[in-house]
């Protein structure tokens, strides 16, 4: 039960701020754009920029903020994700043996106060800046993403292909296939604040402009490419629900992962405990701890393949590990020997 509640797709929980400049996502809330991002071959090396200006709902939290996927792939060649109270960039890329190699990147501290920030993210040859609010915060030398990365079906306020939800305000994104100069980085920002971001749509390289201003509907319009618009579904969604994702590529190293690993061992230890002594004391079978144990895994598994129906849920490896290894533990808490003794006293008081 715990595992496949609420057993549907809820309402989408994205609505449109009360003064109709922005979109507020809650617990279960996303938007997908129409048509997928194309690379453009203009600029020679890659170059690139987005902008984005948001205000998380918790200071405290974490999820994917926007993330682009290739289906053909299976790929997310760029993410944007807060981390508690860190925005983290996130770019995947293949190498010749077709291996996925990920790179990440942490500018820390930016959402330590509850206010909405506007970011300028540019990247080139030299490396990623990452400005807020139209000043240099952070300069990454030895990590870049290119025009490319931008490309694909863009999926914002969820991750592509499992439920990583993030929830607060997005007020204004753009994307530029070419890098934005420092002087331009200050002036977007000073346009943006003014409530001109309209005027950007004519700037050099401009791929797509959102400024969240619709105030009703569902759709956001892309003001360069209509294509492009962003869909707001009636239904939360995850757009392409993984089956059984491999337990190495799960694996985040933040709060909310190892909390998920405590929490599918501990809620699997009563099974393990009471279930070994049915079977070894009611049923009498042979080898009762294997069976309880299999038992264990085949709950677990029977769990996280319904769970690839259900975008609120997970479908993954890491679940089966972690459930059948709480079942096990608690087949070794009942032959505890303590535990044996007050289960014998008790026996007898009886």
């Amino acid at each position: 039960m715990a595992g496949l509640s609420p057993f549907h797709a809820p309402k989408n929980e994205v609505s449109w701020l009360s003064n109709g400049k922005g979109l507020l996502f809650g617990k279960y809330g996303s938007i997908v754009s129409a048509d997928r991002f194309n690379a453009n071959q203009s600029q020679g090396n890659g170059s690139c920029s987005l902008e984005i200006w948001l205000e998380p709902g918790r200071a405290d939290s974490w999820g994917t903020i926007l993330a682009f996927y290739w289906p053909e792939t299976r790929i997310v060649p760029f993410a944007l994700r807060q981390s508690l109270g860190d925005l983290v960039l996130e770019q995947t890329s293949h190498d010749q043996l077709h291996h996925a190699k990920k790179a990440k990147i942490y500018v820390d501290d930016v959402f330590s106060h509850p206010k909405a920030v506007f970011f300028t993210i540019i990247s080139s040859e030299s490396g990623t800046a990452v400005y807020a609010d139209g000043s240099l915060v952070r300069r990454f030398h030895n990590f870049r993403f290119s025009s490319q990365d931008l490309t694909g079906q863009l999926v914002i306020g969820n991750a592509a292909a499992t439920t990583d939800t993030w929830s607060g305000q997005l007020k204004g994104l753009a994307i530029y296939d070419r890098e934005l100069t420092t002087a331009e980085a200050s002036q977007h920002y000073a346009s943006w604040m003014k409530s001109r971001p309209t005027e950007l749509a004519k700037s050099e390289g401009a791929v797509a402009l959102y400024t969240f201003n619709e105030g009703n509907g569902n759709v956001v319009h892309n003001r360069i490419d209509s294509a492009t618009d962003l869909l707001i579904p009636e239904r939360f969604f995850v757009l392409r629900e993984r089956f059984l994702e491999p337990f190495w590529e799960e694996f985040h190293a933040d709060w909310g992962y190892w909390r998920d690993i405590g929490i599918n061992i501990c809620g699997f230890i009563p099974l393990g405990f009471f279930f070994y002594a049915y079977f070894s004391l009611l049923r009498r079978a042979n080898h009762p701890a294997a069976v309880t144990i299999a038992f264990g895994f085949v709950i677990s598994l029977t769990i996280e393949v319904l769970q690839a129906f259900l975008p609120t849920r997970d479908s993954g490896t890491t679940d089966l590990i972690t459930n059948t290894l709480g079942t096990a533990i608690g087949v070794m808490a009942f032959r505890y020997g303590a535990v044996q003794a007050v289960l014998a006293e008790a026996v007898a008081l009886y």
